[in-house]
């Protein structure tokens, strides 16, 4: 099998990254929600969760708990059950939307934008094999994805622990598990997205059509995410492995699907 062209997939994903950070369109959204989600919405929540008294608002909440995973925070001074529970655990289905959020929006243009832009024909004409093609197709998607994710996620640690300082002993985040999620499952959940909307878009003639079809498989897959990600940070640190190594092939099966059925003249039909 001929060797990964590095030299001519770097000058895709440059052009692309380029031509994303000049739509408006691609950008606000994929810079705002973040910051909405990993800034300003844990600053508001963690303030009103420290200004309560006590534990109040916890007890309910871990009593609904297996008695396993409630009695490390009911172990914790009541001064910090609170804050711990929601900065520490309640917020983590944020991190699950991000990078499938992100990765939609990109890959909804990797080529339904260059069929608005009319710059498909010279992309197709381009002097790269159709495998590495799809190749930088992903990596545009992937590693804005990842770096939006991992740049929020250190936007969160220095806003949820300025915001438990005093009420926590050390650092509230991050823990093992949190490193767990967010370097070795959000990759994964990224790349699980891609798998899905690259296809949609090469099949798709604008990106509102392409959003539009996503959607209807990115949702199911946020709110899958949402609703397993808090569990991920009550299990062990070997289950939470094994959850995200799960994640990662059922993407990557995706993606070999999708690379398999990735042809020039598929894209040029749906022109």
């Amino acid at each position: 099998m001929r060797a990964i062209q590095w030299p001519a997939v770097r000058a895709v994903v440059l052009k692309d990254v380029t031509a994303i950070r000049r739509s408006k369109a691609v950008v606000i959204p994929m810079l705002l929600v973040p910051t909405l989600l990993m800034v300003v919405l844990p600053l508001t929540i963690g303030y009103a969760a420290r200004s309560r008294p006590s534990n109040l608002g916890a007890e309910a909440f871990l009593d609904s708990l297996p008695r396993r995973l409630a009695e490390p925070i009911e172990a914790l001074p009541p001064e910090a059950q609170l804050l711990t529970l929601v900065l520490g655990f309640l917020l983590a289905p944020l991190f699950m939307i991000v990078p499938l959020m992100v990765s939609a929006v990109i890959a909804a243009d990797a080529f339904a934008g260059e069929k608005e832009r009319r710059t498909m024909e010279t992309l197709l004409h381009l002097p790269i094999s159709e495998r590495d093609l799809f190749i930088a197709k992903l990596l545009t998607g992937m590693l804005p994805a990842i770096a939006v994710s991992w740049g929020g996620f250190l936007a969160f640690c220095v806003v949820a622990n300025a915001v438990s300082w005093g009420r926590v002993e050390g650092l509230l985040v991050p823990n093992q598990l949190w490193l767990v999620m967010i370097f070795w499952v959000a990759p994964a959940v990224a790349l699980l997205g891609l798998g899905v909307m690259v296809r949609v878009s090469a099949r798709a003639r604008t990106s509102q059509e392409a959003n539009q079809l996503g959607g209807a498989v990115i949702l199911p897959l946020i709110f899958l995410a949402v609703g397993q990600s808090t569990g991920v940070l009550l299990v062990s640190l070997r289950l939470a492995l094994a959850i995200g190594a799960a994640i990662w092939l059922t993407a990557a099966t995706l993606v070999w699907r999708g690379a398999s059925r990735f042809s020039r003249d598929r894209i040029a039909a749906s022109t």
